[in-house]
């Protein structure tokens, strides 16, 4: 069977199909919700950011799910899937309404950007949540074998939905912040926001009830959490390719999210005057787009790449490449050259994902994926908070060093020799799981 002919099944299946375009249209709203926040709280010409201040942004919106997380987990392996992602989405659609208006609401106090934080955090955190059933649903919708070509398909569809909804803020605050004013613009930031999650409600209100699981919901109560999540921890060690999995993505997403916060102190502060609002927010949303691209191409580079080598080799592979393009062009500090590394760095990160997602989606049962795949999202994504915390600590106010891309760069290689050794202690006849409709293997 060649990879084609696996992408081709799974976008047979109907629920496959429409479990994709929730996760687009929510994702795309995530994206304008996002934009909308760093516009208004980091690009305004009276604040001045630095790495603290990303640092900052990121543990407001990040950390609040990764306490949480644990205690909602056990909502993913309980409750109906379905129930779960109209609910999140539900609620989502409201706070974006409330931001829309805490936008537009005058104020000389300070509360309404402490109010506007707060609530962005929860359509933050509910994002995370739903990520996680969504991953958790996915098996209901494919066959077992077909979860490597599932994966490939699924994780780009976040990212570039992302992308379309950066890039349709930005257009929104340098076109109406033009026209109006910027305070307009914020406003109907979030508003564009709140049709996406109305759109995703309706159509994930097309899936039947139960049909994306649990199929055996867990039947202790919501005060047991702890004993659920060590459970699921216990099962995770057990899964041996699925916790190596984990551990890669959250050691790659700490030097990506060092990368991350350089670049932007770079295009924020190096390349621009910090009156220069428009031109830094233009850059920026060129090196995300450019980041986007990278992880959309992905799907198309994945399994080509697993089809030949196979999904262990593929991460070998794609952490040593990770590691080439971060020293050049990613240690060339010009525009040019930071977004085409940017690019790669996208690709490359992507593919990591999804073979990870593969690994975890293959080896953690039914049962338990709901817990695991929260611990998952936690090591997705507070690595990126522990990563701005050590650029504050390391880098200049304009981001501008080429030794930490460089041992970013060396980061990148060891982990590349970190997983041939540890994949090949577990056994490499694992690794095939869930990928048999790409590698026929």
């Amino acid at each position: 069977m060649s990879t084609l002919d696996g992408l081709r099944q799974v976008w047979r299946k109907p629920d496959f199909r429409r479990l994709l375009l929730v996760k687009l249209l929510a994702q795309t709203a995530d994206g304008t919700v996002q934009i909308g926040v760093a516009a208004y709280t980091l690009f305004s010409p009276e604040r001045q950011p630095n790495a603290w201040a990303i640092a900052g942004v990121l543990a407001v919106t990040m950390l609040p799910f990764s306490v949480l997380g644990p205690f909602v987990s056990v909502v993913i392996d309980r409750w109906d899937r379905r129930r779960t992602i109209l609910v999140a989405d539900s609620l989502r659609l409201v706070l974006c309404l409330l931001l829309a208006g805490l936008v537009l609401a005058p104020s000389s106090s300070g509360w309404e950007l402490a109010g506007i934080m707060v609530t962005a955090l929860v359509v933050m955190s509910l994002e995370r949540f739903q990520i996680a059933t969504l991953l958790a649903a996915l098996p209901h919708t494919v066959s077992a074998e077909q979860y490597l070509a599932a994966n490939t398909v699924l994780p780009i569809i976040g990212p570039f939905g992302m992308m379309v909804g950066a890039g349709l803020a930005a257009a929104i605050r340098l076109t109406i912040g033009r026209a109006w004013s910027i305070t307009t613009a914020d406003s109907l930031i979030f508003a564009v926001a709140a049709v996406g999650f109305l759109v995703a409600v309706v159509t994930t209100w097309r899936f039947r009830p139960r049909s994306l699981g649990p199929t055996t919901p867990i039947a202790h109560s919501l005060v047991e959490t702890w004993r659920a999540m060590g459970e699921g921890l216990a099962h995770l060690r057990r899964r041996r390719p699925a916790a190596l999995g984990v551990w890669m993505v959250a050691l790659q997403r700490t030097l990506f999210g060092i990368v991350m916060v350089a670049v932007i102190l770079l295009f924020r502060q190096h390349f621009h005057a910090v009156t220069e609002v428009d031109a830094a927010i233009a850059d920026l949303s060129i090196w995300a787009v450019a980041t986007g691209a990278g992880f959309v191409l992905s799907s198309v580079v994945n399994p080509f790449l697993a089809k030949r080598v196979g999904l262990r080799r593929v991460v070998i592979v794609v952490l040593a490449l990770s590691g080439i393009c971060q020293l050049a062009p990613g240690a060339i500090f010009t525009r040019p050259t930071l977004i085409a590394a940017s690019f790669l760095l996208g690709l490359w990160a992507q593919c990591l994902k999804m073979n990870c997602d593969t690994l975890v989606q293959a080896h953690v049962e039914d049962t338990f994926k709901g817990r695991v795949l929260v611990i998952y999202d936690i090591a997705f994504n507070t690595p990126l908070v522990l990563a701005a915390v050590i650029a504050a600590l390391v880098l200049p106010v304009d981001g501008y060093s080429h030794l930490a891309f460089g041992l970013c760069a060396l980061g990148y290689f060891g982990l590349a020799g970190l997983f041939a050794w540890r994949s090949r202690s577990i056994g490499v006849d694992l690794f095939k799981r869930g990928t048999e409709s790409v590698t026929d293997q």
